[in-house]
């Protein structure tokens, strides 16, 4: 039954005091009181409580993972279409990385000024009230998370059987069973140990880079060996149309996603204050470096009209550029994206136990395994969502849907962060983002 293996968070359960240096507790304040905006955390010795088991190195691996998906490697056309130049591309890519870093500092000191888990619902809860955090908890719910999950499973099964197949192909059928499998795997490692997720996907982030210095690394051997011939007339044919540079954007910023996940898990991270915004630091300008390389490295190899005609740039790189061991990227796409859907449903567990402790979700979501101390039915319920999603065949049709509707939330989520500037300024801010006196908005800055 339910109750024998999973409780309310809030549950009292004086025989659980794990007196482990990893849990909860650290020299943080997380229960409710004066100190912080935390809603419903519960303490340790004497109720059941999400253990602070993610370190500094877990938080990048976090989010470092989350972001570097399969874009990077399989389909970097997007911005080369819009911009019409490889200069403007490369332009685009680091002004995304630097809104994502910006995004991701706000973020930052709403994080350790509000240390319960949940991102974006908690911030809209406590700068707005229960309306627009319970719209998000639904629509993140049954709809974001699980479409982002479903996307990377598809593209993790999409290379994986191509992987196995002769040059007949792979049908929609067999991808569409290694996805749902590959769903069927995090979901056992999300429910079956917080250290065993983090610990995967810490060992994906880390081979995922290692595919980016090979990439990397090839690249740098072509420029050598004097390939530079596709980084002259950086700005030819560059567009006009100010739709393109916008949708160009768009692409970019997709591939960034991924920024905000530890937030998801603050509850979990030891030494939130100062773990949240080192790890932000680290790992948005190393994505950010690591995106502008790996497309010059790309540059090295094929003209931008091949990368514009190319729906498989890494696999081509690698036949190109690796040789031998061109199977390298292939499997480097798989490991990456399949880190990625891990860390992905590993915060969106955490976005639906924290909405449903609140009682806008249903009460059993808000249950942690009694053992395990993970959000089991919060975990299991995405993933019959996901599942739902894969079998229904529709997820590309959800892809621009999920961007829009998710920067609208980010957005809102820094609007809270201004406003609570205004409404909140005396509550303790560990860790204060910069927003100049000058800027538009700079009114809500307090003084």
């Amino acid at each position: 039954m339910l109750c024998s293996c999973v409780v309310p968070s809030g549950y009292n359960n004086n025989n659980n005091t794990n007196d482990d240096d990893s849990g909860g507790g650290d020299d943080e304040t997380v229960g409710n009181g004066k100190n912080m905006l935390a809603r419903k955390l519960s303490t340790k010795g004497d109720t059941l409580y999400l253990e602070r088991r993610v370190g500094l190195f877990s938080g990048v691996a976090l989010i470092v993972g989350t972001m570097i998906g399969s874009g990077i490697f399989v389909s970097p056309t997007g911005l080369l279409i819009r911009t019409g130049s490889i200069g403007l591309s490369f332009v685009i890519w680091a002004l995304c990385g630097a809104m994502s870093l910006l995004g991701a500092l706000a973020y930052a000191e709403l994080g350790t000024m509000n240390p319960s888990s949940g991102a974006e619902y908690a911030y809209l809860m406590d700068a707005f009230g229960p309306m627009p955090a319970f719209l998000f908890s639904w629509i993140s719910t049954l709809i974001l998370k699980p479409s982002q999950v479903a996307i990377i499973c598809l593209s993790f099964a999409k290379y994986a059987v191509e992987a196995c197949v002769d040059e007949c192909g792979s049908s929609d059928f067999a991808v569409k069973i290694v996805a749902i499998l590959s769903i069927l795997v995090i979901t056992y490692i999300n429910c079956y140990s917080v250290n065993l997720a983090t610990g995967v996907q810490n060992a994906f982030t880390a081979a995922k880079l290692v595919a980016v210095f090979v990439v990397v690394a090839g690249g740098v051997y072509k420029i050598f060996q004097g390939r530079t011939e596709n980084f002259r007339d950086y700005f030819d044919n560059t567009t006009s149309s100010m739709g393109d540079v916008a949708t160009a954007f768009y692409s970019g910023l997709w591939a960034y996603d991924g920024w905000n996940n530890l937030n998801y898990v603050t509850e979990e991270i030891k030494n939130p204050s100062k773990n949240i915004p080192k790890a932000i630091y680290i790992s948005i300008p190393l994505v950010t470096i690591c995106y502008i390389l790996v497309n010059v490295a790309y540059l090295t190899i094929m003209s931008p009209d091949e990368i514009v005609r190319n729906e498989a740039v890494a696999v081509t790189f690698g036949i190109r550029a690796l040789g031998p061991i061109a199977w390298v990227i292939p499997l480097s796409i798989t490991v990456s994206t399949l880190g990625s859907a891990n860390g992905t449903l590993f915060a969106a567990g955490r976005l639906c136990f924290a909405a449903s402790r609140e009682g806008h979700l249903m009460n059993v979501l808000s249950y942690i395994h009694i053992k395990k101390l993970t959000p089991m039915p919060s975990i299991i319920f995405h993933s019959i969502i996901t599942i739902m999603m894969v079998a229904s065949g529709t997820i590309n049709s959800l892809i621009d849907f999920f961007s829009f509707t998710a920067w609208i939330f980010y957005g809102s989520a820094m609007l809270a962060l201004l406003v609570m500037r205004y409404t909140k300024p005396d509550v303790p801010r560990p860790y204060k983002t910069c927003i100049p006196k000058d800027h538009p908005w700079g009114f809500l800055v307090d003084t």
